[in-house]
Formats: structure tokens, C-alpha cells, sequence
């Protein structure tokens, strides 16, 4: 089946990928709920990551992200996430990447035009709509920065449970699932909408589905073919050429 997974890559001018923590996992990045542990342990996610947790606490919030922020310094782009990177650069303007992942290592292993669903774990915005005084470069230091003109806080700039998608990021990882040829589906068990919907999108729209992950995931009934193993073994495999 791989090989003729293969084939369909070779075959497709226009390839969505859509890829999960299972990605991340390879790189030993730890997951949202391995990150809480000892001291973190005590704190339930509806406190760590939504906006009235950070409104309630948000030194607490603010410094659990810087946390896995330092838990991220040391790890690396896996061998899958540099296929991706490498399959892009030998074929400009075919694949299109689509990430639920919030840790940049797509882009560090050198990925470009990443559609990142949840936002970046290393971005910052306002956590209110910013005033004029409000500048990011211009925040002033503390835990969380923020306006020393009107209190306006910085928050991570990731998506928290309750928020939408970044719309222009989904309505461009839409059009790329309905635009391909071939998705590939890595490394997610395909249980968080509204991004697992994007595969079901792309077969309903014509495209093959490969799923790629280690165990059963909620998408394997959408896909045209289910490959079994580690994304960091299969993807450079399938990507080849």
C-alpha cells in the first residue's frame, strides 16, 4: 500500500497535509496534558487554557506557557517534519502544509506558507482589542507583558478552547482541501473539529485520503488508504523524489 501511496503523490499536482501531535510527539514535544505535570499537575486545563482562566490568573497562565515554551528550547524537527519541508523545496508551490501543531517545529525544519490551525506557541497578541498605545515590540515586561498606557495584557497567541479558528487560516486551509488532488493525514487521531472535517472535505470534493499513523484514528473511514507506523518513518518514504 505504501508504494502505491507513492504513486499517488507522484501523480498529484496539488497535495494537502494535514498534521497532528502524533508529529510532534516523534520530536518529544511533550503534549498539552504531559506538560502538566508536578507543579502543573494541580491545575485543570479549563484553568491553563482558556480566556477566563487567564483572566482570572494570569501570571499563573502566563508562565505555565512560558514553561512549555523552555520545554520546546531543546527539541528539534524530526525526520518528518523535514520531508514535508524538503518535498516543498524540490516541488514549489504542490503541497500545501495545514498543522493543528502550535510548536513551530514545521517551520524551523524549514516548511513554508504553514497554515497553523491553533495558532503558535511562541507568538504573542493582545488579549483585548488593541488601542493605538498597544504595541507588542513596545510592551512592557512582566508576567504577562503589558500596555503601560491602558493595562492591555499579552497573551499567548494561541487558540484556547472556546475560541474559533483564526479564520483567514481555515478558510485557506479549506480551499487547499478542496483544491487537491491527494491529502495526507499525519499523525492525528482526527477527533478535534473543526480540523479533522478538512479530510472529509477533501474526499467530498474528489481527493484521495492516505492516512498515516501508528494506531486507528477517527478519519480512517474517510481515507482511500490507512498506513500503519511513525510519520518519521513512513513520510520520507512516501515523499521521495
Amino acid at each position: 500500500m505504501l508504494d502505491i501511496a507513492r504513486s499517488w503523490v507522484q501523480q498529484s499536482q496539488r497535495i494537502a497535509v494535514l498534521t497532528g501531535a502524533g508529529v510532534s510527539a516523534e520530536s518529544g514535544v511533550p503534549t498539552f496534558r504531559d506538560a502538566q505535570t508536578g507543579y502543573w499537575a494541580q491545575f485543570r486545563a479549563e484553568d491553563m487554557a482558556t480566556e477566563e482562566g487567564f483572566r482570572a490568573h494570569p501570571e499563573r497562565v502566563w508562565d505555565w506557557y512560558q514553561y512549555r515554551r523552555d520545554l520546546l528550547a531543546g527539541v528539534h524537527p524530526n525526520a518528518a517534519h523535514q520531508a514535508l519541508a524538503e518535498f516543498q523545496q524540490r516541488h514549489p508551490g504542490r503541497l500545501t502544509l495545514i498543522t493543528q501543531n502550535v510548536d513551530g517545529l514545521h517551520q524551523r525544519a524549514g516548511s513554508t506558507g504553514v497554515l497553523c490551525l491553533h495558532g503558535g506557541i511562541f507568538e504573542n497578541r493582545w488579549l483585548d482589542a488593541p488601542r493605538a498605545c498597544c504595541r507588542i515590540e513596545h510592551a512592557a515586561p512582566g508576567h504577562p507583558p503589558y500596555c503601560d498606557r491602558c493595562g492591555n495584557l499579552v497573551r499567548p497567541g494561541v487558540v484556547w478552547f472556546g475560541e474559533a479558528l483564526p479564520s483567514a487560516t481555515f478558510e485557506a486551509a479549506e480551499q487547499a482541501a478542496h483544491q487537491c488532488a491527494l491529502m495526507l493525514v499525519v499523525g492525528t487521531a482526527g477527533a478535534v473539529y473543526p480540523a479533522a472535517g478538512l479530510a472529509r472535505q477533501a474526499r467530498a470534493a474528489g481527493a484521495r485520503v492516505v492516512v498515516l499513523n501508528p494506531a486507528p484514528s477517527e478519519l480512517d473511514d474517510a481515507a482511500h488508504a490507512v498506513l500503519r507506523g511513525a510519520a518519521g518513518t513512513l513520510l520520507p518514504h512516501l515523499l521521495a523524489g
